[in-house]
């Protein structure tokens, strides 16, 4: 006997940790490392990670450094 199993992709959860850094990234000071780690509770690495995943799916992000702090905006997004 064999089952069939269907697999549908689960909608976005709203209001993710990934949400919450872009949110972030979308406000007009952007975002330092601190400010999403403090947000999500992630570790400075996840978050490095996460920006690089955004880069792949098609985010466009500005880094500069100011005061040896630096900070991260979306400038732009994916195409939807």
């Amino acid at each position: 006997m064999t089952s069939s199993k269907t697999s549908k992709a689960s909608p976005r959860k709203t209001g993710s940790n990934s949400d919450k850094v872009i949110a972030l990234l979308k406000r007009d000071s952007g975002a330092s490392l601190a400010d999403m780690t403090k947000a999500t509770g992630w570790q400075a690495h996840s978050a490095r990670a996460v920006l690089t995943g955004f880069r792949k799916k098609g985010f466009i992000l500005e880094k500069t450094k100011a005061d040896g702090v630096t900070r991260y905006k979306i400038t732009a997004e994916p195409a939807a």
